[in-house]
């Protein structure tokens, strides 16, 4: 591995906020500036964000990072971008401006489009050409929903006048000012318009969704070019932007999970399990997504996908509306104030439950209170409804794939919360070992960027950049730990037989 001088700069546009990082080339975090964008809830259940606020904001975050990071603008090699996946907008090609508000991943509108095309039949064919579901988490039925609410932009969308794309498609066009229009293998697979084993897009799959394209971005691998970019004036030269994956599968190639069989938690908005199964793709059984980890020198690496869509957005949902804390951090001391949660279970099915279950008409419950119930239960309960959620996922992918795992990497913003991940460790009878640097998304991104640039040469140079974390093991004893998931279940199924019955 070479050693190289020059700085990295990352964007990770979350579902949350748009973070810029510098990184030096042996991967440490040496700074970042976040900007957070409004949550925009135009009915139950519909999310959006504001497109033109998200790019201003990556504009914004750069500028002042490469402000206060002395000579940051002069050495920069490159430009890398991790984002929210499933997220997506409609812009002109013309002027770059958002036609409609970003339509994001957690948004419910899709809903009776997806059970309509359920119903026709055409689940299995999506599931063979794309390894994932007909839901309303991914964008292809959420545009349906938009285009037969808008014909007019049906209409562009046909004629070109108008462009579809994830984040990092939406940000790559405004960063080069309408040069390039691409995406990676890592999100394009996540439109549902995408064939994982052809590695291209489908006219088969649009047509299952009735949506007409003039064109679609050009798709490329995580670590190729992706054209060059000043900041919109930002610097006095162009860089280069190598390095461009979704944010969940840009943690796993941070993890270096090169061998099949290796698995990571992000623990983010939502949470995405991933388990490298090798070069060959191989379809779940029991439910489990099959995801493109990432495409390196023409070799796809695909992985199996558990999807979690409310696990960190749960805390934020006890300090936004119940204002029960006033920051995550909180909710550790809370927890730890009482010996255990009484009985309480909080099912955060606010968005419907995803894997397993994928129920998307659920709604979410806190279950066993009694006047003995205090926040301190109640926030303790919303803890362990993540350790609990992340369990289902790990046993259904465990037993899908057919291996016992080991070991779970974790990484994400709550990994600084040792309660939820001793939990995690106690409820799966496995070691977690939580990443010390928490932005292993952008992290991903940049390792993508040095391949780019060939300042590393080969998946076995990156085994050699040192990763520090923290080792949790299970100390909670089995027979008590079973008891706890056993009245999870109930409480789940409680919640689905509830639902049936509404």
């Amino acid at each position: 591995m070479t050693q190289h001088p020059g700085l990295f700069l990352a964007i990770d546009q979350s579902t949350s906020a748009t973070k810029a990082l510098l990184f030096s080339t042996d991967g440490r975090l040496l700074d970042q500036e976040s900007l957070s964008h409004r949550q925009i809830y135009p009915r139950a259940g519909w999310v959006e964000h504001d497109a033109e606020e998200i790019f201003n904001n990556t504009l914004r975050s750069t500028s002042t990072l490469l402000d206060r990071y002395s000579g940051g603008r002069s050495n920069l090699l490159t430009l890398s971008i991790t984002n929210q996946r499933e997220t997506f907008v409609l812009f002109d090609p013309e002027t770059g401006q958002p036609l409609y508000n970003a339509i994001v991943w957690q948004c419910r509108r899709g809903d009776d489009v997806c059970r309509r095309l359920t119903k026709a039949g055409h689940e299995p064919l999506v599931h063979e050409l794309t390894g994932l579901k007909i839901d309303t988490y991914f964008p292809a039925g959420k545009l349906c929903w938009l285009l037969e609410a808008r014909p007019d932009l049906c209409a562009r969308l046909k004629d070109g006048s108008a462009l579809f794309g994830t984040v990092d498609t939406y940000l790559l066009y405004r960063l080069t000012n309408g040069r390039v229009y691409a995406t990676d293998h890592t999100n394009a697979s996540r439109t549902l318009f995408y064939d994982i084993g052809k590695l291209a897009w489908s006219e088969e799959l649009c047509d299952v969704f009735g949506v007409e394209f003039n064109r679609l971005p050009e798709v490329r691998e995580s670590a190729d070019w992706f054209g060059d970019t000043d900041l919109a004036g930002s610097l006095k030269r162009r860089i280069p932007i190598y390095g461009v994956m979704g944010d969940s599968q840009a943690a796993l190639f941070a993890q270096r999970c090169f061998v099949p069989g290796s698995a990571k938690v992000t623990f983010g908005t939502g949470s995405s399990i991933l388990l490298n199964v090798g070069h060959e793709k191989r379809l779940s059984l029991y439910g489990t997504l099959t995801a493109l980890g990432w495409v390196w020198q023409g070799q796809p690496t695909y992985a199996f996908e558990g999807i979690i869509n409310f696990t960190g957005a749960t805390i934020a949902w006890l300090r936004d509306q119940l204002q029960f804390i006033t920051t995550p951090d909180e909710t550790e001391l809370l927890a730890r104030s009482v010996p255990d949660s009484d009985g309480v279970y909080f099912v955060p099915a606010f968005v419907g439950l995803s894997a397993p279950y994928w129920r998307a008409d659920a709604r979410a419950a806190i279950l066993g209170m009694t006047p003995s119930t205090t926040r301190a239960h109640i926030v303790r309960a919303a803890l362990e409804s993540i350790g609990y959620m992340v369990t289902d996922v790990l046993r259904a992918m465990g037993e899908d794939a057919g291996v016992n795992l080991g070991m779970i990497y974790a990484d994400g913003g709550a990994v600084r919360n040792a309660f939820l991940m001793q939990f995690a460790a106690d409820m799966n009878r496995l070691t977690v070992r939580a990443a010390e640097t928490p932005e292993l998304s952008a992290l991903g991104v940049v390792l993508n960027g040095g391949l780019g640039l060939k300042i590393y040469t080969s998946l076995d140079d990156l085994q050699q950049i040192p990763a520090g974390f923290v080792e949790y093991n299970p100390v909670l004893d089995s027979i008590n730990a079973s008891n706890l998931y056993a009245g999870w279940q109930s409480a789940v199924q409680s919640v689905l037989y509830q639902t049936k019955q509404g």
